[in-house]
């Protein structure tokens, strides 16, 4: 399911977004296309949670970042449109 670089980054904790998104991907089709045990099936949706849980974190740090971007006073220096930078 996964390589060796983004199985040690979840075992860290330390995996990116898209890894995490990409992951959750093929968790996702592993699921949808059946033919697991039920036990296999627990541990692929398990698995799936965490990962979402983790481009949810993300996610939400990259609003954070564009919402403090955003209310940032155009003048400052780098500012937007009208700055003598």
């Amino acid at each position: 399911m996964t390589d060796d670089g983004t199985a040690a980054a979840a075992a860290t904790g330390t995996l990116g977004y898209e890894q995490a998104r990409d992951e959750l991907i093929e968790v996702v089709r592993r699921l949808e296309a059946g033919g697991t045990t039920l036990e296999e099936s627990l541990a692929l949706w398990e698995r799936g949670e965490e990962l979402a849980k983790i481009c949810r974190h993300w996610l939400e740090g990259a609003r954070a970042r564009l919402d403090a971007a955003l209310a940032r006073p155009q003048d400052e220096p780098g500012g937007g449109p009208g700055s003598d930078g």
